[in-house]
């Protein structure tokens, strides 16, 4: 029988790099790499099986020779079944035994640390009716603040095992841990499976992200040498292996420390050689076990890879001393291992295997085995679990009443999207009438609490899908408070969406249905119709309604709902000057914060900066927008209602100041299954970036327009991306056909005269310019009617704007002046009533100048391209190249080839002509098919951004060269040469 390795072998190098990247002081020669003060952070990455677990064990006792105290936590793979934050319970817990003064006084400064308790998490009567809170702020400062505590008394190492299989809410706690520093000396070190993380599994991107925080190292553990191998086999079978034995296990192992030690283990039993799938070699294992032994594992293996003895043995089916037994001989063949009361699988693909092996009626037995055993109370385990196994085991209405109190735990230590996947097992249970029937609970309650986890998570469709089927679903005579509480929430949700639905409606609906008199209910259905009107523009009538909802919520103390309509209040005073808007909102903000009221904080943050940015005062505007987002991050919220529209807007202000690499940033998005809404707004503004600098979008941007409907901003921007597109296509009608379905849209989902209609008015006119040196006479005519109804339904929608403050903001002025500059130069250069040549400069000098006011770096630059080569033509050479040398400029600056390619054709690099005497040049042959179609000397200078001076030299050359004798018989020459192609 091989022997457990008992000494590190091949990694002395990997320990040194990983114990001084974490300030662990090592005896004996010092390392070069000097140690961080406050200890360090490292991303351990391998393979399964790699060795990544041997190596912690042996910094562990490195750390613990060096003066230092460990505490690890383990991520567990529960399958759906996430539980947060499980890891740090694990801590928590090894504190509280081994540092109990010190958790106790934390615990005093941070009573959130209480949720983290192990005994908080079992199933229990008093943790069934605890109210539930998306916030996870003070439980991320109180696990700091534990940490650096326990530090003060000596530097403490804290391992996170198995990574891969972390929550995200444990994931975001990591992520906080990471990016806040700690004046004690805490070290960090988190390990997972890298072949685990594939292109969508949550971890990959975060791990990206993390690696960007400063002093946050990666280190990836490689396969073992052969030499390295080969001493592993030494010592787990110190007779010896042949030599044909020992280089299978070299080939076959691959330099995977746990495939070596199981291939060896096959090996040294006679008659048992290892088979080619390391599974088979698993089962083996397993076989060579007694009954007991095996029985144990089998059982062991439908809890998971950990198992508390007192699961096992009130799951398994044996007595005691079978168990016992079974116990011995399966950690004696290194199957299990012991560690803190719990047994663990060596390695979690045994596990795995053992599982896989299992007959489905063996695993039905199990699970419901541990079902029972946790229903019961002879097992202490959390209520996911139990929601696990009693869904595994066909026990469904067990299941439902462990997926609801497993959904209240979640949200109750701020983990929206499990607690999210929790109540919709619960609703999915429920859909059967028998069980939903004989269910002793308030179904509508249940309903608004999973809206409200998915509206949180970022899935507002979602809730309004989930709620709209379980209002199809009540029955006639369903209350009325029921139904006034769905349709509330439905309408919240529906609100922060695009839909033909009207939410106001069913917002009203709501408030007629509520209960009269003192009732919360109606106190908080009072308070969501108040804020619905003020996004829908009803203004006297939100005022109304918010103060009865305040003044309602204020007699009952239920300060959150109070903050809310503080704030909605608030936001209400648009009608008067800036700054009493602002005051308003910023003591809201700080009403919120008192009363923990993290959604209506995240409001009025991004109220404020939404505020700021209308008036182009960006400092200001980044500053809140940048808070909201990191409240929403300390909250675990990133996705909820106006957290994502703060990294959306900040990404936006960021694009208009041209920080395009500071929008990159913003717009990478690291969750690998986001909600599609953001992921596409997201996207729009990285797209703009890639495309002003040369980037061919287009069909990015097409593939946006199934979200047109879904978001208008979506539309708007995907619309321009398109249109810009096809503007370098020269394609008018392509890019009119754009303008008309984005509008088709935006009416429909909208109103006819958006204000965003002014700005995808002119980028639509820009567009049609851009292709009228190539067009006739006649579609010349054509088209500049049309850019004069693209003109006109600009003056429309500023002839029907209307805003409580009266305010068209320095970005409105901008466009309306570029839609008026566009127009302008189309009738140009079609020849179509052209304007005279100083009104169009002096449009185009305005133009630039708005821009410059707003802010819009790159659109400047563009406007300024744009009127150097009007300069440029009208003969004002130096003019043109003063405006053309700032443009080039910001330009270079910002990478956008596109500008410099179009200063570039401004005639401001010379072109290279042919050797050959009579060939013509490249800006020759483009004067040639312009006279081929009939284009007078002024049409061509107009055209091409020229004198038509210059234009009369490069047709005199052009009849030279081609021995024509007039522009007819030139253009006959360029036909039959093929020159016009």
């Amino acid at each position: 029988m091989p022997h457990p390795s008992t000494t590190l072998v091949g990694r002395d190098a990997e320990l040194t790099e990983l114990a001084s990247s974490l300030g662990v002081r090592a005896s004996g020669p010092p390392v070069d790499t000097v140690a961080r003060p406050g200890g360090g952070i490292v991303l351990l990455s391998g393979d399964a099986g790699v060795g990544k677990t041997r190596l912690l064990l042996e910094l562990r006792d490195l750390a613990l020779a060096e003066g230092w105290q460990v505490v690890a936590g383990h991520c567990l793979d529960f399958g759906d079944s996430a539980l947060p934050y499980l890891p740090f319970s694990e801590v928590l817990g090894r504190l509280a035994t081994d540092l109990a003064d010190v958790v106790g006084s934390v615990a005093a400064a941070h009573p959130a640390l209480g949720r983290l308790q192990p005994g908080r998490r079992v199933l229990s009567a008093a943790a069934a009716g605890e109210g539930h809170s998306l916030d996870r702020a003070d439980l991320f400062g109180a696990v700091h603040a534990l940490l650096e505590a326990a530090a003060e008394h000596c530097p403490l190492l804290l391992v996170i095992e198995d990574a891969h299989w972390a929550d995200r809410s444990t994931r975001d706690m990591l992520g906080f841990l990471f990016s806040r520093p700690f004046d004690a000396p805490v070290a960090i070190v988190a390990s997972y499976r890298s072949d685990d993380l594939h292109r969508r599994h949550p971890l990959r991107r975060q791990v990206a992200e993390w690696s960007r925080l400063r002093g946050v190292d990666r280190m990836a553990l490689a396969p073992l040498g052969d030499d390295a191998v080969r001493a592993l086999v030494g010592q787990l079978v110190p007779e010896g292996l042949g030599e044909r034995e020992l280089a299978d296990i070299v080939d076959r192992a691959e330099g995977n420390a746990f495939f070596v030690e199981e291939l060896t283990s096959a090996a040294a039993q006679p008659g048992n050689w290892v088979p080619a799938d390391l599974a088979d070699v698993l089962l083996v294992r397993l076989d060579r076990l007694d009954e007991s032994a095996r029985q144990v594992v089998r059982a062991a293996s439908a809890s998971g890879r950990r198992v508390a003895h007192d699961m096992l043995e009130a799951a398994s089916g044996l007595e005691a001393e079978a168990l016992e037994e079974g116990l011995r001989g399966a950690v004696e063949m290194n199957v299990l291992v012991a560690e803190h009361g719990r047994y663990a699988f060596r390695h979690a693909l045994l596990g795995e295997a053992v599982y896989d092996d299992l007959l489905p009626g063996e695993r039905v037995r199990l699970h419901r085995q541990y079902a029972v055993a946790l229903s019961e109370g002879r097992a202490r385990g959390t209520a996911a679990e139990l929601a696990r196994h009693a869904r595994l085991a066909n026990d469904l209405d067990t299941a439902l009443s462990a997926s609801i109190r497993a959904g209240d735990e979640a949200s109750t230590v701020g983990g929206p999207d499990e607690a999210a996947y929790h109540f919709q097992q619960a609703l999915e249970l429920l859909a059967d009438p028998a069980r939903s029937a004989d269910a002793d609970l308030d179904l509508t309650k249940l309903v608004v609490a999973t809206a409200d986890a998915l509206t949180a998570s970022g899935d507002p469709e979602r809730a309004v899908a989930v709620i709209q089927e379980q209002l199809d679903r009540l029955p006639a005579d369903a209350s009325d408070a029921g139904r006034a509480r769905m349709l509330s929430a439905q309408a919240n949700a529906l609100y922060v969406t695009e839909s033909e639905h009207d939410p106001t409606a069913l917002s009203a609906r709501a408030v007629e249905l509520a209960p009269e008199g003192e009732s919360p209910l109606r106190a908080r259905v009072l308070a969501t119709h108040a804020r619905i009107l003020a996004a829908s523009g009803r203004y006297d009538e939100a005022q109304a309604v918010g103060m009865d909802a305040l003044g309602l919520a204020e007699r009952l103390d239920l300060h959150e709902l109070a903050s809310d309509a503080i704030t909605t209040l608030g936001g209400l005073k648009k009608a008067g000057p800036k700054e009493g808007l602002r005051a308003a909102l910023d003591e809201a903000v700080v009403r919120a914060q008192e009363a923990g009221a993290v959604h209506a904080e995240l409001r009025g943050r991004f109220f404020l900066g939404r505020s700021f940015q209308d008036w182009a005062e960006f400092d200001d505007s980044v500053a809140w927008f940048a808070s909201a987002i990191e409240r929403a991050a300390e909250a675990g919220l990133p996705w909820a209602p106006y957290a994502f529209e703060s990294r959306y807007q900040l990404a936006m202000v960021h694009l208009t100041r041209g920080e395009w690499d500071e929008v990159l940033r913003l717009t990478e998005v690291p969750d690998p299954h986001p909600p599609p809404i953001p992921q596409g707004m997201l996207l729009t503004e990285r797209l703009h970036v890639q495309q002003a600098r040369g980037a061919d979008v287009a069909a990015e941007a097409a593939r946006l327009r199934t979200l047109w409907s879904r978001e208008g901003s979506v539309a708007i921007h995907a619309a321009a991306l398109e249109m810009v597109a096809a503007t370098r296509r020269a394609d008018a009608a392509a890019v009119l056909a754009v303008y008309d379905d984005v509008v088709e849209v935006l009416s429909r989902i909208w109103r006819g005269w958006f204000s965003a209609r002014i700005r995808l008015a002119a980028v639509a006119v820009a567009g049609v310019a851009a292709a009228l040196p190539r067009l006739s006479a006649v579609e010349r005519e054509r088209y500049a009617a049309r850019v004069d109804r693209l003109a006109e339904d600009g003056r429309t929608v500023l002839d029907r704007y209307t805003d409580p403050s009266g305010h068209w903001g320095p970005e409105g002025r901008a466009w309306v002046k570029r839609l008026e500059a566009e127009a302008l130069r189309a009738h140009w250069l079609a020849g179509v009533d052209p304007p005279p040549q100083e009104t169009l400069v002096e449009s185009w000098r305005e133009a630039v100048a708005l821009f410059d006011a707003f802010g819009h770096v790159h659109e400047r630059a563009a406007c300024q391209v744009a009127l150097a080569g009007i300069l440029r033509a009208a003969g004002d050479v130096a003019g043109a190249r003063e405006v053309g040398d700032l443009a080039r400029e910001t330009a270079h600056a910002l990478g956008a080839q596109p500008l410099l390619d179009e200063l570039r054709d401004l005639g401001g690099v010379p072109q290279r002509t042919e050797s050959v005497p009579d060939a013509l040049t490249a800006r020759e042959r483009e004067i040639l098919a312009l006279v081929a179609d009939g284009r007078s000397n002024g049409e061509i200078a107009k055209l091409l951004f020229i004198s038509a001076k210059t234009v009369s030299v490069h047709v005199s050359n052009i009849l030279g060269k081609l021995g024509a004798a007039g522009r007819t018989e030139a253009a006959a020459i360029a036909r039959r040469r093929g020159l016009l192609d």
